[in-house]
This record gives structure tokens, sequence and C-alpha cells, in this order.
């Protein structure tokens, strides 16, 4: 069984060669953030990941998190290894000074956030969740709220969750039934029920710190009249420690196909007397104020599809070297290779390197507009660039998580027959990926909001700003270098396919919105895979300037090039077929009746 080992040289060479972390470092406040302060952060994250976390990875996939009368305990391991993670800081890591964070830029923690996933992402997903809820009492939490309950969350040593789902209310928010009455001292009392909650219950920490979506008395109907509440599993005393346990029980934790470390707990509000909560913000915002978690979440689930993808490929591959079966193919030798030398196991094996470079550095790219969205000086690059993180958060969520899903798969194939024992370990990355595109809004969710809200909106603006750029890359792309010419041929084209999809949903989105929304999801793959196109072009320039000055390793960027090709001739060709189906897909799924199916 392969080791999980953290892709640090590539880590390097976005943040370096591509000139990110350059850009960081011109953000007030980020200019001592060198490439050596990054690289030893990234390179201790990475001793953690595959020291620590990766060995844990099928503890809590055969064991799983246990209930027990209300209580959970998570697996073998899984105590001592939080402990070591809060005790070293990553939980702090991108979080405010101001209340005991280190501040480090989204940037450096998306890499990190990587790193937690490939090695282990069912115990990636309880810090994940506890920054949402971090973020969003920063955002709008009362000063009292921020200073008793930020402190614990920031470290570690308290844990927070979001309660959004009911049985009734899954992406239908609007249906959500949980009631907070007003105590009269400022307090609410919460009463219902929420499922699907990660981590709702755990042996991790003393305390865990819900988020929890509910209506207060004579609250609007629909989403205006839901509002958000802050709920721990145990009070606090006079002097800010636990105390007695709320009114808030884990009835159960779900039986899942993947993830299994991470308990997902049924919890129950206001079995008695009610469970004492207090308002984030104002009543009937809670939706509103639930999104800063979303959006946050979003972004953490894509970089979730990107660990799982790396670590997918990274066992396909240590197997591929190792499996012998079969001779080389045009050789006249009988001898016995390893699979590598197979020309559609090299197939497989590019086709998933490809995509999860393509993913990594785009999800590095919006990260790193994130820190510029909330840090450069001028008011209209910080709105730019949120434009920018606003249309890639459903891209990076959905497109890195819908290919985690078929890498994971590719990995099964790779492996062949073993790969469908669960003792290799492929399976469980498929069978722990499946979820991704599902939670946090699934794939088709995010398609409508890329294609409502981020295109069809503001007229296709954002999206045709970032097609200009992406062309500027492509048109600097040498034409005559034979190495390069593939790749700029191809993403013309792929470009050309994603600009007809965007004028389509322009066009056509306010008087054909169905149709539209049958061609949703083609269109977001469209988008990400053009997207992923343009930076491995950016890789691809990069790495033929250096072999041309001939400075740092030439069979890196020789790889860098190789698989800059493979993307642009395998499956950039893709993107005209994709924008076909959104522009002349037609309505036979509309049209049909409901009883033929």
């Amino acid at each position: 069984m392969s080791e999980y080992s953290a892709p640090l040289r590539d880590m390097q060479f976005i943040l370096d060669d591509l000139g990110l972390l350059a850009r960081l470092q011109a953000l007030p406040g980020q200019e001592e953030i060198g490439s050596d302060l990054a690289q030893a952060i990234l390179a201790e994250a990475g001793r953690f990941a595959s020291g620590v976390l990766a060995p844990l990875n099928s503890v809590g996939d055969r064991q799983g998190a246990r209930w027990n009368d209300g209580a959970v305990r998570t697996a073998d391991g899984w105590k001592h290894a939080y402990k070591q993670f809060v005790e070293g800081g990553w939980n702090a890591l991108s979080c405010s000074p101001e209340f005991g964070g280190q501040g480090i830029a989204r940037l450096l923690s998306a890499a990190v956030e990587e790193m937690w996933n490939a090695a282990n992402v069912a115990f990636g997903l309880c810090p994940m969740l506890t920054r949402g809820a971090i973020e969003a009492v920063e955002l709008h939490g009362s000063a009292a709220l921020k200073e008793t309950w930020l402190p614990k969350l920031i470290s570690g040593e308290w844990t927070g969750t979001m309660n959004l789902t009911e049985p009734q209310a899954g992406s239908d928010l609007a249906a959500v039934r949980s009631r907070a009455e007003r105590n009269g001292d400022g307090t609410y009392r919460v009463f219902g029920q929420k499922i699907f909650i990660t981590y709702g219950e755990h042996d991790l920490t003393e305390n865990i710190v819900h988020l929890v979506l509910a209506r207060v008395p004579g609250a609007p109907e629909g989403v205006k009249g839901i509002s958000l509440f802050l709920v721990p599993k145990v009070l606090l005393d006079a002097s800010g420690k636990p105390d007695a346990r709320n009114d808030v029980r884990c009835v159960s934790i779900e039986h899942k196909l993947g993830i299994h470390g991470s308990p997902t707990a049924v919890l129950a509000f206001g079995d008695r007397d009610g469970a004492v909560g207090w308002l984030v913000g104002e009543e009937n915002r809670g939706l509103e104020y639930m999104f800063s978690m979303m959006n946050a979440a979003r972004f953490s689930v894509g970089i979730e599809g990107i660990g799982l993808s790396e670590r997918a490929y990274q066992r396909a591959l240590a197997y591929a070297r190792e499996r012998r079966q079969g001779g080389e193919l045009g050789s006249a030798s009988r001898e016995k290779v390893a699979i590598l030398r197979h020309p559609d196991v090299r197939r497989m094996l590019l086709s998933m390197k490809s995509r999860v470079e393509a993913m990594r550095a785009l999800g590095y790219e919006v990260a790193l507009a994130m820190d510029v969205a909330s840090g450069h000086p001028d008011p209209e690059v910080r709105r730019e660039q949120q434009a920018f993180v606003d249309l890639l958060i459903p891209v990076v969520k959905a497109w890195s998580t819908e290919n985690a899903i078929d890498i994971a798969s590719l990995g099964v194939q790779i492996h062949g027959g073993m790969g469908f024992i669960e003792e290799t370990g492929a399976a469980q990355h498929l069978r722990d990926a499946r979820i991704t595109t599902i939670y946090e809004g699934t794939t088709g969710i995010q398609a409508n909001d890329l294609v409502g809200r981020k295109i069809a909106r503001d007229r296709g603006v954002a999206a045709l700003a970032l097609i200009a750029r992406m062309r500027d890359c492509a048109r600097r792309l040498p034409r005559s270098e034979d190495a390069l010419e593939p790749i700029g041929h191809a993403l013309d084209l792929a470009l050309d396919a994603l600009e007809r999809g965007v004028s389509c949903i322009v066009q056509r989105h306010d008087q054909q919105p169905r149709e539209i929304a049958l061609g949703a999801v083609p269109f977001l793959q469209l988008f990400g895979l053009v997207a992923g196109g343009w930076q491995l072009a950016s890789s691809a320039l990069v790495a033929w300037q250096r072999l041309q000055d001939g400075t740092g390793d030439p069979a890196f960027y020789r790889a860098k090039l190789h698989t800059a090709q493979f993307y642009a001739c395998h499956l950039l060709p893709t993107a005209d077929g994709l924008a076909r189906v959104l522009t002349d897909g037609g309505e036979s799924a509309l049209e049909m009746d409901d009883e033929s199916f």
C-alpha cells in the first residue's frame, strides 16, 4: 500500500514559478511572506499530513465513528491526532490574530488544507467546519459573542458546526421548521431537529459550537424569515468555562458510503426546555449570514476534491510502477513490464495527473484572489477580484469534485480487480469522494448559481473579463514552437466554445430559463475544463522558458510540458461538445412526459 507524499514541488511551482507568491507579497501586510517561509509552512504541514493523518485514514474507514446513548467515539488515534493538530497551531493558521489566529493568507492555507484532505479527508472535515463557524461569528456576531467563543474556536480547543438541513428541508431552506423562542434576557430557546451535521457530536473536544438556522415567532415565511443562532453543546459558567450540558442531543449518526471516520449526526434541540442560544447578527437575516459560511465551505470542498484526486493518483501511480503484467506493445521482448508501460494505463494516469495539476493551479489562483479582494488598497481592484472569486467558486467546488470521483474511479481501474478489493485502499478514495459533489450544494445547484447569479445577472461581464485574460495567455504562447503550438491552438478553440456558451446564457436565460438549466452542468464542466487549460498553458509557457534558460530541474519542467500537451490534445477538444450541449441540446428532457420516465 503506497504512502502519501505531499506534492510540495508542484505547490512550489505554482507559488514561485507562476508568480502567485510575488502577487501576494505585493499586498499590505504580506510583504514578509517569502518563498522560504512559505516552503517551511508547507513542508511542516506535509510532514504532519503524511506522518500523522495519512496512517489514520484507513483506520477511520474501517472503524468509523461509534455512537452509544448519545455519545460518539471517534476511531482509534483520532483524539491524539487532533490534540497534535491543535498543539501545532494548524487550526489557527488562517484565522484573525485579534482572537489568537496566525493570519496566514488564504493562498497558503488552501495548500495546507489540500494536504489534510489528501491524507485524511474524514479528519479534515472537522477543522473545515470550525473555520466556517469562525468566519460567520467574525463577520456577523456581536462583540460579546466574538470575545466569548472565538478564542477557543480559533485555537481548536472547541469545534464548530453548520446546522442547516432538516428532514423536510434539504437544498430548499425555505422549508426550515426549527424555531427559536425569545427568553427575554437576550438569549433564545431553540427547538427542532437537524440532520447530516458533520462532527455534530464527537469526543475530540469538550465543547462543540453549533450554528443553527431557526425561525423566531412572527418571522416572515420562506427564506426571509430565517435567523442564525449560536448554540453550544455545553453552556459556560461565569468564568467562561464549560459547565452544564445544553439541551442538545445526538439522536444517531449516519451509516454512510464513505468518510466513515467523520461522524454525521442527527441532532435534537430542545427535548426539554429548549437549547439555549444566542442570536448571530439580526433576526431574519440568518440565511444571508450562513452563506458567508457556505461560500467558504464550498471553496474548501473544492480543495477536498483536489486532495482526494492527488491521493488517488499517487496510489494508482505507485501500483502502476510495481505491477508487472504483459509485454510492451511493439517490442520483440516477451519480458513482462510494469503496467506503467502500457499505453492505456499511461493515458489514464496522465488524465489523472493533468487534471490534478489544473485543479490545483486554478484553486490556488482563486485563493489568491480572495486575499487580494480582502487586502488590496484599491477598492476597484478589490471589487474585480471579488467578482472573479464569486464567478469561480461554483466551478472550483463542482468541477474539482466531479473530477475527484472520476479520477478516483480511474485509480480503481488502473488497479484492475485489485482496485475492487478494499485492502488496496483504492476503493476508499472513490467512496470518500462520492459525497463531495453533493454536500454544500450539489453540482446542479452550483451550475445554476454559475449560469444564473454569476453570468446571466451581470450579462456575462465577469465571465467575459476572465475569457479575455485567458486569451491573453493563449496569445503569449509562441506558435513557432512545436512544444507550445498545440497547447495554444487547443486553448484558442476551447475559449471560442466557452465564449459561445456565455453568449448563449446571456441571450436566452431570461426567456428560456429551463432550457438553460438543462445545459447548466455541462456548461460548468466546460468552464472548469477551459479554466484548467488556461492554468496548464501558463504552466507550459513557464516550463518552456525555464528549459530555454537552462534553469531549474529539466526533468520536472519537461514533465510540465508533456502534462499540458496531454491536457490540450486529450481533454480540451471536448470543450466544443460541452458547448453544443448547452447551445443545441434541444428540449427532449423537458418535453418528455413524466409517465414515460
